[in-house]
């Protein structure tokens, strides 16, 4: 598991082609410390399986069911990427629960400057709208943010982050443009307490 904290900025390198799949080379810095073939490592918010440690970055298998879901297709050479490395029991849980596992992709529909912080409101596929609720959890391209808004438009739903100055400069999010879309992960708590409701008394 994750916590939706980014440690750093890291820049795709190389895009191989594979016979189903795709590997990415990523160069990276800190996430690589103690790092080992095997381990996890939440690239925007999808938990990746370290397949080899290339000199300055770390090569990582995607897989068909990956890019179908997820907005990893869309990365090229040079993009830049959220990293953060698994959490063990000594991490301090800054953020909220994440579990790298990619919910829906939602898109960025608005951007506007509030003082020293940016909002953002970001469409939501309909099916992922319930599990997200006015100043509760969600990750956003791997980042742990609290919802500030939710909405519906005409064409759709929507919720409402605001982006502290750090989050800016130390994320991806600081670049998002109108359009672009996002990997969306909502709080598993929420996920789990609706199987329960559904399931009834036992």
């Amino acid at each position: 598991m994750f916590t939706g904290i980014v440690e750093e900025l890291g820049r795709i390198s190389r895009i191989e082609p594979m016979s189903d799949a795709i590997r990415v080379t990523i160069t990276a810095d800190r996430v690589l410390d103690g790092t080992r073939p095997g381990d996890s490592i939440a690239v925007n918010g999808v938990c990746l399986t370290v397949t080899g440690l290339p000199g300055t970055g770390f090569a990582a298998d995607v897989m068909p069911e990956t890019l179908r879901r997820t907005s990893l297709a869309r990365l090229d050479p040079g993009s830049p990427v959220n990293l953060e490395r698994a959490a063990t029991p000594q991490t301090r849980l800054g953020g909220h629960i994440v579990q790298g596992h990619v919910d829906g992709v939602g898109r960025v529909v608005s951007r506007a400057p509030d003082g020293d912080f940016d909002e953002i409101d970001i469409e939501v596929p309909a099916e992922l709208a319930r599990y997200i609720a006015e100043k509760g959890s969600i990750t956003v391209d791997g980042v742990s943010l609290t919802v500030a808004g939710v909405g519906t438009a005409d064409d759709g739903h929507w919720f409402r982050v605001a982006l502290i100055p750090t989050t800016l400069s130390h994320t991806t999010l600081g670049v998002l443009e109108v359009g672009d879309t996002v990997n969306l992960e909502v709080d598993v708590i929420a996920k789990y307490v609706e199987r329960i409701v559904s399931a009834g008394p036992q």
